[in-house]
């Protein structure tokens, strides 16, 4: 009997075990649940980054300027260049179909006394600090052809060129001769990339010109603007060139009423530039950039006549390791009637220059060539876990010289070379 019992208990242990695997196996094979779809607001970000420096000038200049700088301009001077807080919710990169987000970023500091828009809090703080709106614009992907068209319709920074506002995208902490004098900075109204093919984007837009927008007395003349061209896309990524022009009327009026010039509307600016980027490897990449700006501009009664400037940049970036990244830039700049290039002393003499206002402290080169050499390190010092908020956190030590061929912009326009030794630190949050 017990001998009964014991085999009938043993069946039916082994019948739990043989149901259990059974449920346990149909398990592995039955598909998951799909996941619930991801809300619209799952990619919405709040984000902002502090970048302040000091630019040190042996010579001193008794002007307190770094000619050939325009953001990191006062020298022997600590800068908060930059206190910006950035509200986005980005694209979707594998959208296909329609998709839509938003930037808006506000900036506080001494750059913002480069990259106002005209009228818009561009006078409202007498101080070498202000207040700017650096992006305000909504996000449009729509399926058109092969890979879509993504729309940027608003208030925006500029897709030309290789340097940029926001500065955890420079490698160096000065900014390029072509970055400061060859390029637009922001504009409003809007521009399309279209994905053609997986190698092939092409550009286009329309907007108000450089720093201009359509609120009262937010443009400099009465003329709209265009923006063109292509980017590529080659050996997997690896390397890539991106060749813009924007085309438009860029004086102000009431310069031109002033110095007696012909029709401001039908006076063009041509921002020509091209970037290519290679990366050879997991460390070493190369970076160049050739710019190419003309204004049809002819002021009676002086030099001017269709001023041209050019230039070539070369980038070389090698990342040593996860803490030290190494930075170089090589560039050659050439204004051939000082048309471009100038220094800005005063709070207001940037904006008011591009408005038409009138000002006695610019400093400008009747011609001139641009020699600078610059180079750096990127720090990336590692942090506790207590601090992963501010991962990415960086400094940007660099020693930069410049030179100047038939001229003496240096040194309160004594010298054609200066000699400068930069510092900033960037902290993301």
């Amino acid at each position: 009997m017990h001998r009964i019992f014991t085999t009938a208990v043993s069946l039916a242990a082994l019948g739990g075990a043989l149901a259990t695997a059974s449920t346990d196996a149909f398990a592995q094979q039955a598909p998951a649940a799909p996941a619930a779809p991801a809300s619209w607001w799952d990619t919405f970000k709040l984000s902002g980054y502090l970048d302040g420096g000091i630019t040190v000038n042996p010579d001193s200049p008794s002007n307190g300027i770094n000619f050939g700088h325009l953001y990191t301009d006062r020298a022997n001077t600590p800068l908060l260049n930059q206190l910006s807080g950035i509200a986005t919710r980005p694209l979707d990169p594998k959208a296909t179909d329609f998709d839509y987000g938003f930037t808006v970023q506000l900036m506080y500091g001494s750059d913002a006394r480069y990259t106002h828009f005209f009228n818009e809090f561009d006078r409202v703080i007498d101080s070498r600090y202000q207040f700017d709106v650096v992006e305000a614009d909504l996000l449009l992907h729509a399926p058109t052809i092969a890979g879509g068209t993504d729309f940027h319709i608003g208030q925006y920074p500029t897709p030309v060129g290789y340097e940029v506002i926001n500065p955890s995208g420079n490698p160096l902490y000065s900014h390029s001769y072509i970055y400061n004098f060859g390029i637009p900075i922001k504009h409003s109204g809007f521009y399309s990339v279209t994905h053609a093919t997986d190698m092939v984007d092409v550009y286009f837009g329309i907007d108000w010109g450089n720093l201009t927008q359509p609120l009262p007395n937010g443009d400099n003349n009465g003329a709209l603007a265009g923006l063109g061209g292509f980017g590529l896309n080659l050996l997997g990524g690896n390397l890539t060139i991106l060749a813009l022009t924007h085309i438009g009327p860029e004086n102000a009026s009431r310069t031109f009423a002033t110095v007696g010039a012909a029709d401001v509307n039908g006076t063009f600016r041509y921002f020509n530039d091209i970037v290519t980027t290679w990366k050879i490897n997991d460390s070493l990449t190369l970076t160049n950039e050739i710019n190419y700006v003309k204004d049809d501009i002819v002021i009676p009664g002086t030099s001017t006549n269709h001023p041209d400037a050019y230039g070539v940049a070369q980038y070389a970036t090698y990342t040593l390791n996860e803490l030290l990244t190494l930075q170089g830039r090589a560039e050659i700049w050439r204004d051939s009637q000082g048309f471009f290039s100038a220094a800005f002393p005063g709070n207001f003499d940037f904006t008011d220059a591009g408005r038409g206002i009138p000002t006695n402290d610019l400093i400008v080169v009747n011609k001139a060539t641009y020699e600078e050499i610059t180079l750096g390190v990127n720090i990336k010092p590692p942090l506790p876990d207590s601090m992963s908020h501010f991962s990415g956190t960086m400094i940007r030590p660099e020693v930069r010289f410049d030179h100047a061929d038939q001229a003496h912009p240096f040194d309160s326009q004594t010298s054609d070379h200066q000699f400068t030794l930069g510092v900033d630190l960037i902290i993301p949050f």
